[in-house]
């Protein structure tokens, strides 16, 4: 069987930012791993993942939560670091 994991590490993305996407998109986890997989052979499908995160950022902020915000932070600085060759 395959595990959570199996897909996160299949994906290009860490976990993070696959909850990154879960949240925005309001989907499973697991949902959002092949979401990701989809979108990171997409040409901008990498921008449109940082969207997604900064997306998630601004909510979090808006409802006041900072250490959530904080957190989606550190998953985008993790995400623009590890792609950015792959950002236009």
């Amino acid at each position: 069987m395959i595990s959570l994991q199996d897909c996160i590490d299949m994906c290009g993305l860490d976990e993070a930012e696959i909850l990154a996407l879960a949240e925005h998109e309001h989907i499973p986890e697991i949902a959002a791993t092949a979401l990701a997989a989809y979108l990171m052979h997409l040409p901008h499908g990498a921008d449109r993942v940082k969207e997604m995160i900064e997306d998630d950022i601004r909510d979090a902020l808006q409802r006041g939560d900072r250490e959530h915000a904080k957190d989606l932070f550190m998953a985008l600085r993790h995400f623009l670091k590890e792609h950015r060759d792959e950002l236009d």
